[in-house]
């Protein structure tokens, strides 16, 4: 899987933040393969919003073990993730798409928790691993981006259970973004409220 750029080319020493997609950006529906089931979790496009405002490049990456599997087709994946950029108000898309297709079964290529996607994309697009994130739900997701040597968070909707990571967790996209704010402005000794 080479990262297929999208936007620009960012100077070196980019950041990034890298998004999974299914429970972090969407309702996982389990092996989606229908464009019209793509339903924006809250926060989501405002925190994609928020985090271009701050001058991140975006990146998707996604586990679809329903490809290996034989469940659903790359072509219906890619719908999927074409829909979700739609629904998410995203005109020029992500600046890249990884899509894992191998079953759990398998051996990791690029399979969550496998970091081979990330740092592909961090030598492709000039980006500084100590300033980009990995988000997402599963701690499979922390593992990737900590091996990556990325800052790592979680999304955890309401009720959800999940092993303890260590990572800062957020209720949804849009509290990451504000925290990222929130650090940046006190970083540069800026205005807290």
């Amino acid at each position: 899987m080479v990262p297929r750029p999208r936007a620009g080319e960012p100077g070196p020493g980019g950041r990034a933040v890298f998004l999974d997609r299914d429970g972090t950006l969407i309702v996982d529906r389990h092996y989606l393969g229908d464009p019209e089931g793509v339903e924006l979790l809250p926060g989501a496009r405002e925190g994609i919003h928020r985090l271009r405002e701050l001058g991140y490049r975006l990146f998707l990456f996604t586990n679809q073990s329903g490809i290996g599997r034989g469940w659903i087709t790359r072509e219906q994946v890619d719908a999927c993730n074409r829909r979700t950029e739609e629904r998410l108000g995203l005109a020029e898309g992500f600046a890249g798409i990884g899509v894992a297709p191998e079953r759990p079964d398998e051996p990791a290529v690029y399979r969550k928790p496998s970091p081979r996607y990330l740092r592909e994309c961090v030598d492709r697009f000039h980006l500084d691993p100590a300033a980009c994130w990995m988000v997402g739900d599963q701690p499979r997701d922390v593992e990737a981006g900590r091996a990556a040597g990325m800052g790592v968070a979680r999304i955890l909707a309401e009720g959800d259970r999940c092993p303890e990571t260590g990572a800062p967790a957020f209720p949804d996209l849009a509290a990451f973004a504000r925290w990222r704010a929130e650090e940046e402005t006190g970083r540069t000794g800026g205005d807290h409220g």
